[in-house]
This record gives structure tokens, C-alpha cells and sequence, in this order.
């Protein structure tokens, strides 16, 4: 019988695990603390569950626009409590799931002690020794602490342990102006804190397009989120209930801000320092995740899966690594990872779908394409709805036809972006999007209307298609 070692219960392990058992295979699990990873206990399912309380919050507060008056009180123990019930929920899930498979499941630490050989210090006491055929690597990463004289002994959080603060933040202040920081901020101030967020990059989420970043950035500072960018922190303090921190912007001039709490969120890392991967013949790169070929071999008989190997740090991705890895060796079928569309959602509000090609990476690649670009302001749906902050941005190729990216940043945002998605992976050309029937008044309809606006062309002139 094929033994496997899975270390680490994510979005790739557990799956894989519980494939591999009812296929046959003798599979032990080794996770540190829960089963889901980081998506089921600190991730996606926390988070969009606390956004939901949220948006709750925010609903009420500005529904006198749509002439429906109300007043909100804000209970964070109750948010927490309901939150927490759905984590377990899911965790329990997933464990029962492993069992009912087969699997043997082991709470503790893994680290490499030889070839596909791990010494695993127990949950429970006690150490154990375990190999395996086959070793599978899914360890996921943890938040980055940068290195910020003071922060150590400040109190400050990271996004894990904000999760499970019931006690409403008079101001929260945020080290950090990325996907996870911007959810939390408009998550608190919806609540009611006030927010403020220190980013050390001139603009926020430089990975899309500017117009893109800066209205998304107006509507949180609509609703009462401060940024300070190119704010470079220098020193972290605390005076009494208050913690404050020093920071020096582009220019060179120095200035602090003081809060109730603060939050962390700089970025991850990866959960490698001391798994010893060398004993498995596993190399890391200099950052720490696991180096992995085309088909996720890390070395002979061992494998790397989901945030762990770095790239594109999503559960979906996660998930795809999983059936990349399954496929292979139940069924012979190699896929490459590289291969793959890498589609993602920011659950702020408005939220922020994209897949493939922004306007700015069409701006450097030199090709002949068309940019789409239609106001959510002029979207039927988002007018009906009061919602009509952001836009929808499609990048086409001017010769083929056929869509390289899209963006939307607006009401479900995700939603429409994944639409535009399949069409991507259909084949559909723009002409046909612009010309399908598509129910109205849906936000999917809008994808007629964004076809149908006079494109901004780039790169080399190309033939006008018929």
C-alpha cells in the first residue's frame, strides 16, 4: 500500500489527504493547530463573515438615502460569537470529513529529520516519528512582523488575533495598505472606529491600475478611513490606553499618530523556518517558500501545495493546487501550474474582481489592444441599487478579439469578473459579449454596455474588426 505524510490541513492538504485515502492509500496528517488552514480559521471565512455584520451596520446607517430611516447599535461580542460559530462549524467539517475518509490525523509540529522523514512534537505531549512514500507540503504562511523598533511590546495585533477582539476600537490604526488592511479598515470603521491606515508605498495596491486603486481609496475615505501614504513607520510606542506610532513620509518630514489598537498588516510569510527542509532534499528560495517545478515537485516523493511554494497566495489557487497533484497521481494526467488564470476578489465594498490583463501591464507589453472602461455611475443596476462608486475595465486583443483581462471594481464585483472570466476561458470575443442577450437590469447586463463604448487603443494600430 502507497503511504503519504500530508503536513498541513489547508485548502490543498486537507482536500488531497482525503482524496488519496479513499483511492487507497495509508495518508497520516500532521496539522499544528486546526484543520481549513488559514481560509477556514483566520482567512476568507472569518473575515467575509465579520464584512457581512458590517455592511449590516453600514446599510442601516445610510438607508435614509433610499428614504428608510434607521438607528444601528453595534454588538462585537455578538459579531464575534456568531463568527466564531461558523469557523467551527466549518473546522468540524473538514475534520469529520478526514476521519470518514480514512485519514489519520495528527495534532503537532512537523519538522524533517531525513528523507520523507519527519519528527512530529505533539499537540498532546510527547514526540512521534513518521515517513512516508510520499510527502506533501502544505504548511500555508503567517503574518509578516516587520521590523519597527517598539512594535514588539506595544500590544500591537496581527489580523489573527483581531479576529477575536470584542471590545470595539475607539481608533484603529493599521500598519499596512494591502488587500488584507483595506478589508479590516472599512471593516472597523463601518463598526464604528475610527481608522487610520500608514502605507509605506506611494499609492495603494500598486498590482492594479491607478484610476482603479484611487477610487476604491475615495470611497473608504468616504466613509471616514485616513491614509497616510508613503508613510515609512519609524517607532512604535504606548503612553497609558493610548499606542502611537512615529513615521517619516517621502519627502523626509516626521509625524505620528496615536490610536487605541493597532494592526499589523504588512504581508506574509511562509511557515518554513523550522521544518529543516533540507533534510528532505526540499530547497527554499530567500524568502522561504518551498522552490516547486511546473507540476509542484519539491524533491524526489515530495510535494508543495497552496501559500507555502509563494506565488499567487489564494484558496482557490490552493484548492487547483490540490487537483494538480491528485490528477497526477491517480490518473496519470500532468498539468502545469503556470498554466492556469488567476482570478481574485477584494471583499471591500464595493468589491474588487479581476482576472488576467490590467490596462497598465497592456500599457508595457507593447501589444495592439483595446481597454473597455465603463462608470459604474452609468450601470442601470448600481443606479437602482445607490451603488455606484468604481467602474468595469476590459482589456482586448485588437487583432483576435478575444479578452486578456478585465477588472471590475463595483457592486459583486467578483461576481461580474467571474462572468467575464468564463467568457475568457470560452473563447467568447468582445463582439459577441457585446451583442448577447443578457437579462436585465442584472450587473452581468453591464457587459453589453462596457462593449459598447469607444475603446482606448494601445500599442501597435491594428485593422478595425467588421
Amino acid at each position: 500500500m502507497t503511504s503519504a505524510l500530508v503536513i498541513g490541513a489547508g485548502q490543498a492538504g486537507g482536500p488531497l489527504a482525503g482524496a488519496l485515502a479513499r483511492a487507497g492509500w495509508d495518508v497520516t496528517l500532521v496539522e499544528r493547530v486546526h484543520v481549513g488552514g488559514t481560509c477556514v480559521n483566520e482567512g476568507c471565512t472569518p473575515t467575509k463573515a465579520m464584512l457581512a455584520s458590517a455592511k449590516a451596520a453600514h446599510v442601516a446607517r445610510s438607508s435614509a438615502a433610499l428614504g428608510v430611516h434607521a438607528q444601528v447599535q453595534v454588538s462585537l461580542p455578538e459579531i464575534v460569537d456568531r463568527v466564531q460559530g461558523i469557523v467551527k462549524t466549518f473546522r468540524d467539517g473538514s475534520a469529520a470529513g478526514l476521519k470518514n475518509a480514512g485519514v489519520t490525523l495528527v495534532y503537532g509540529v512537523a519538522r524533517f529529520t531525513g528523507v520523507r522523514e519527519v519528527d512530529v512534537t505533539l499537540q498532546a505531549g510527547g514526540r512521534t516519528t513518521l515517513s512516508a512514500d510520499y510527502v506533501f507540503i502544505n504548511t500555508g504562511t503567517r503574518p509578516r512582523w516587520p521590523e519597527v523598533p517598539g512594535l514588539d511590546v506595544v500590544g500591537a495585533m496581527t489580523s489573527d488575533a483581531l479576529l477575536h477582539l470584542r471590545e470595539l476600537p475607539a481608533h484603529l490604526l493599521i500598519l499596512g495598505g494591502g488587500y488584507i488592511s483595506l478589508e479590516f479598515a472599512q471593516l472597523y470603521a463601518r463598526l464604528g472606529s475610527h481608522v487610520t491606515v500608514l502605507e509605506a508605498g506611494p499609492r495603494l495596491l500598486p498590482r492594479e491600475d491607478a484610476d482603479v486603486a484611487d477610487a476604491l481609496r475615495r470611497v473608504l475615505e468616504d466613509e471616514g478611513v485616513t491614509f497616510h501614504l508613503g508613510a515609512q513607520a519609524l517607532e512604535a510606542t504606548r503612553l497609558g490606553d493610548e499606542v502611537s506610532v512615529a513615521w517619516r513620509d517621502a519627502g523626509g518630514v516626521t509625524a505620528e499618530v496615536s490610536g487605541s489598537h493597532l494592526l499589523v498588516a504588512v504581508g506574509r510569510e511562509p511557515n518554513t523556518h523550522a521544518f529543516n527542509a533540507k533534510a528532505t532534499g526540499v530547497v527554499l528560495d530567500g524568502h522561504g517558500y518551498v522552490q516547486v517545478d511546473e507540476h509542484l515537485r519539491a524533491a524526489e516523493g515530495v510535494y508543495a501545495l497552496g501559500d507555502v511554494k509563494g506565488g499567487p497566495a489564494f484558496t482557490h489557487i490552493s484548492y487547483d493546487d490540490y487537483r494538480i497533484v491528485r490528477d497526477a497521481l491517480l490518473s496519470g494526467v500532468q498539468r502545469s501550474h503556470t498554466e492556469r488564470p488567476v482570478p481574485y476578489t477584494l471583499f471591500t465594498d464595493p468589491q474588487l474582481g479581476r482576472v488576467g490583463m490590467t490596462r497598465q501591464e497592456a500599457l508595457h507589453s507593447g501589444r495592439a489592444v483595446r481597454v473597455y472602461t465603463l462608470p459604474m455611475s452609468r450601470v442601470a443596476r448600481a443606479i437602482e441599487t445607490n451603488a455606484t462608486a468604481g467602474l468595469m475595465r476590459a482589456v482586448v486583443d485588437d487583432v483576435t478579439d478575444q479578452l486578456l483581462g478585465a477588472t471590475v471594481l463595483g457592486p459583486e464585483g467578483g461576481e461580474v469578473m467571474s462572468a467575464l472570466q468564463l467568457a475568457m476561458m470560452g473563447g467568447l470575443s468582445a463582439h459577441t459579449l457585446r451583442d448577447a442577450t443578457l437579462a436585465h437590469p442584472t450587473l452581468s447586463e453591464s457587459i453589453n454596455n462596457l462593449f459598447m463604448g469607444q475603446p482606448e487603443r494601445l500599442g501597435a494600430p491594428s485593422a478595425p474588426l467588421n
